[in-house]
């Protein structure tokens, strides 16, 4: 019974998407992770992440690990740690936030140099506060940075729009 249940364990972990969610302080990456989760397992307050939250997320036949990393300047020297074994990087960018946008672009400039990069998930948070000429001009700054190969979702992690495209995104992922 033991040999069975190892054989499980690891039948799981074989099927299992590890999602690194990384962005500046206040993109609202926690409060997107809170939303993709089931109602029972959802928080009433986000407050700043300090380190690192990992959640579960059954989407079809897959389980997503959500890593949910800090944002803020003294965590990022160490986002690279999170790279090993990450099948997808959801880069979230708050779009209302225009003045942070060059900011986060060196940052995401900086981690695709990572050679354990993933595929990218760019996450234009905060629609619902973005006019939509802003939200494409957003958009085709962080093309610029991330290439062709990258997806796109415009969403709101407060209002949960969007989140379902990023849920389908998720659940399309190949593993590397």
């Amino acid at each position: 019974m033991r040999l069975l249940s190892i054989i499980r364990k690891q039948k799981l972990k074989d099927n299992e998407t590890r999602c690194l969610i990384l962005g500046l302080d206040n993109a609202g990456k926690s409060t997107i992770v809170n939303s993709l989760l089931p109602e029972s397992q959802r928080t009433d307050e986000i407050t700043p992440t300090v380190g690192f939250k990992i959640h579960s997320l059954q989407l079809q036949d897959k389980l997503i690990s959500l890593w949910d990393v800090g944002g803020q300047s003294t965590l990022r020297p160490f986002w690279d740690n999170y790279f090993d074994r990450t099948d997808v990087l959801v880069w979230v960018v708050d779009a209302s936030e225009t003045f942070r946008l060059h900011e986060s672009q060196r940052e995401l400039q900086e981690l695709l140099q990572n050679d354990n990069i993933p595929q990218v998930i760019v996450a234009l948070n905060k629609v619902d506060l973005t006019a939509a000429d802003q939200l494409s001009a957003t958009e085709t700054a962080l093309k610029e940075v991330v290439g062709p190969g990258a997806s796109f979702v415009r969403c709101s992690g407060l209002s949960g729009q969007g989140l379902f495209a990023l849920k389908e995104a998720l659940a399309r992922i190949s593993y590397i």
